[in-house]
């Protein structure tokens, strides 16, 4: 058994010092001030965390790990990896690779993978298309997350642009249904339109101006109109606008959606500095739109914060506005670049422990997993503050890529441990080779 304590536990809305006890890869108790002595004499290990957070790991909802087929960007043992170090502790990973994960063999090959090589714990999307809709009837929803719709927008073939095929996805799929909104007619027009008048070598400050908020708005309100008529589970990955959020009720359980640690941290006057590092689809948008996302991850009418996590190599990243790979990795720094929010009073560390642990587990009904709770898998991550900021450079990065947005950006917190399963994955800056990861199991 180890023993965690002299920590600032913070789970379900509460932050007091307390402990934690875990036992055979489960949380064996949680409690308040320090231990007796009786129970510290019965563990193994004594872990003094000197003050620092302790709080449920996090859960990704929203990943890109490239493999198979794109594994020169990155694996699922290396981006894993970056996972624990950010405090991920489970992730759901996309299925726009090579072969797109649009089969019941693909999605087999994928968890054949991660059970040999992730040292978190995963799940994968069974991405929809206009002809599997026999495949996405016959998956197995309490190990597979959901299904990932590209709605308007294509990304390796998987657009749905059939009406009666969404239908039946909408009306059928008792899992999440999880939809990139992003109306292609609209920013093929916007593309269109701009190239006529500038020339095709558009800088990346039009990446905005093609994917606008128009498009997101278009495609999400008809994305929210279904469900809305057949009863999904509808969860909008990666709101970027403000005006998309009039569009959802934080009363409505059935209908959710999640911001990304990209949003949340850039704008659109951020392309001057950092160029392509920050180009993504869907676009970073305004202050604006920034401080409306932020203030509805506070208000909970935002439900996950998530990474979207997508390295691709810095050659891939260069080019213009057309030319450059969309994507960014983020999964290394998401907790650290959240807890920077808190440092800056933007929310407060409950509140990003309720978006990125508890909500997740909610939300897609995972078993036994993001919450401290006795009886519950030791999904464990220690943070501590640190007065000096510690300064990011791509000398920091993980990742198979090298590089990250953050580069130059201080940061005040890190992530000391991260117990996947009460086995550290991630422990002082070291990481553990060792798998002790599980599937992710989810109540359907």
């Amino acid at each position: 058994m180890e023993l965690i304590h002299n920590g600032i536990i913070v789970n379900e809305n509460l932050a007091q010092r307390g402990f934690i006890v875990i036992n055979g890869g489960f949380i064996a108790c949680v409690g308040p001030g320090e231990p007796s002595q009786q129970l510290t004499e019965m563990c193994d290990t004594v872990t003094d965390v000197e003050g620092a957070y302790i709080i449920p790991g996090v859960i990704d909802d929203h990943v890109h790990m490239r493999e198979p087929g794109l594994t020169h960007k990155a694996t699922i043992a290396s981006e894993s990896r970056a996972a624990v170090a950010g405090g991920i502790t489970s992730y759901m990973e996309m299925p726009n690779v090579k072969p797109a994960t649009t089969t019941l063999e693909a999605l087999h090959d994928k968890m054949e993978r991660a059970q040999a090589t992730s040292v978190a714990n995963y799940s994968f999307y069974i991405g929809a298309t206009n002809d599997n809709l026999d495949v996405i009837r016959q998956v197995d929803y309490s190990r597979t997350c959901g299904v990932k719709v590209f709605m308007g927008s294509s990304t390796g073939g998987m657009l749905v642009n059939d009406a009666a095929t969404l239908r039946s996805i909408f009306s059928e799929v008792k899992a999440v249904v999880a939809v990139h909104c992003e109306d292609e007619d609209i920013i093929a027009a916007n593309r269109q339109a701009l190239v006529e008048q500038r020339g095709d070598d558009l800088p990346v400050t039009m990446h905005t101006a093609i994917r606008s908020e128009e498009a997101c708005y278009n495609s999400t309100r008809r994305a929210v109109e279904l469900a809305r008529e057949c009863g999904t589970r509808l969860h909008v990955l990666h709101i970027s606008t403000e005006r998309e959020l009039e569009l959802f009720d934080d009363n409505d359980s059935n209908i959710t959606c999640e911001a990304c640690v990209g949003h949340l941290w850039f704008s659109d006057e951020d392309y001057a500095r950092l160029g392509n590092r920050i180009k993504v689809n869907p676009s970073i948008k305004t202050t604006r739109d920034r401080e409306a996302l932020r203030n509805a991850v506070a208000s909970g009418l935002i439900n996950v914060v998530a990474t979207d996590h997508a390295p691709h190599l810095p050659a891939e990243k260069e080019g213009n506005c057309i030319t450059a790979a969309s994507g960014m990795p983020m999964a290394q720094f998401l907790l650290p670049t959240m807890m920077e929010l808190v440092e800056q009073g933007v929310l407060t560390i409950e509140t990003v422990v309720e978006r990125m642990c508890h909500a997740p587990a909610r939300l897609f009904k995972i078993h036994r997993r993001g919450f401290l709770r006795a009886g519950f898998h030791a999904d464990i991550v220690v943070v501590k503050r640190n007065d000096t900021p510690h300064v990011v450079t791509d000398d920091d990065v993980l990742s198979t890529c090298g590089w990250t947005p953050l580069n130059g950006t201080p940061l005040h917190h890190q992530v000391v441990m991260t117990y996947v399963n009460g086995h550290r994955a991630w422990d002082n800056g070291t990481l553990s080779d060792e798998i002790h990861s599980h599937p992710l199991k989810f109540v359907i």
